[in-house]
């Protein structure tokens, strides 16, 4: 692999956090005037759209073929409880302190395969979870001001997304990735349209729309950014920089909404920061079966 191509990898992912730091940004002043449920229809309808319109002309109906729809299904219900959980989240706290509970998904995905896959991980992995952990108790400060039901939400996406997590890398194995996600974005394009009726509000002005179109477009693209960087650098080179994502979501937080942490959370965000680092570093580094 020549030099330049690691680089375009590592800029590919920084544009990729960055668009889901504006994404979260976006749709937390978005719900201040709409529905968080309008946002998130307007959001999966716009990536299921454009994913079409990539998928279809290069691969036809043969996108559609799968030997597990049930899957398939339960994948979307978890991608789509992880947007709800985290677009909830962000409306009632800080983007970048939710942005730092949900990096713990490594961490979380580690715990979870360890207990129900039977995975061995090392003592060192270990230590680094619990680090993790002791981080987002500094984030979330238990017993403070903010703590509450409020803190329900980042921990319940974290849990979906490491669901989520999981079960896309046992399906990886026998579905192609255009398949996976044609499948995820649109099933909770379908099922929020379904919903439609009860969850529309009209956006009032031009900004609100402008803003809307703003979320998908930066989903949609942050997602075909984080794929093609992974393809032109090894993940153990691209693994730390996804911790970037913490800093471009506390720039959009003291930006837009002039937040800034107190020195607890931003302890608490170094330490779960310098903790998934290091494990999703360790965790690339691993040799993969053939």
């Amino acid at each position: 692999m020549s030099t330049a191509r690691p680089l375009q990898g590592i800029v590919l992912l920084l544009l990729a956090v960055a668009c889901f730091a504006t994404l979260d940004a976006s749709a937390k002043y978005l719900s201040l005037g709409i529905s968080v449920l309008t946002v998130i229809w307007f959001r999966y309808l716009f990536q299921a759209l454009a994913m079409s319109a990539v998928v279809l002309p290069t691969r036809g109906w043969r996108s559609l073929q799968t030997a597990h729809p049930y899957l398939h299904l339960l994948r979307a219900a978890l991608l789509l409880s992880t947007s709800m959980l985290g677009f909830f989240s962000v409306k009632y706290m800080p983007v970048g302190e939710f942005t730092a509970i949900i990096m713990l998904t490594p961490m979380v995905t580690t715990l979870l395969a360890a207990t129900f896959l039977q995975e061995k991980v090392s003592a060192l992995r270990w230590l680094l979870v619990a680090g993790g952990f002791c981080g987002a108790l500094l984030v979330a400060q238990p017993g403070g001001a903010s703590s509450g039901w409020v803190l329900l939400l980042p921990l319940g996406c974290t849990l979906a997304n490491s669901l989520y997590q999981i079960l896309t890398s046992r399906m990886a194995r026998t579905e192609h990735a255009m398949t996976l996600n044609f499948y995820s974005g649109w099933g909770g394009a379908l099922v929020l349209t379904a919903a439609l009726p009860w969850i529309w509000q009209t956006p009032a002005d031009g900004q609100t729309w402008a803003l809307l179109c703003l979320t998908g477009a930066t989903g949609t693209l942050g997602h075909f950014a984080l794929g093609a960087a992974f393809g032109r650098a090894p993940a153990a080179t691209l693994a730390p920089y996804l911790y970037a994502q913490i800093g471009f979501a506390m720039l959009a937080g003291w930006l837009v909404f002039a937040h800034v942490p107190g020195r607890l959370e931003l302890a608490g965000i170094a330490l779960i920061a310098l903790c998934g680092a290091t494990a999703a570093w360790l965790a690339a580094r691993l040799p993969r079966p053939a």
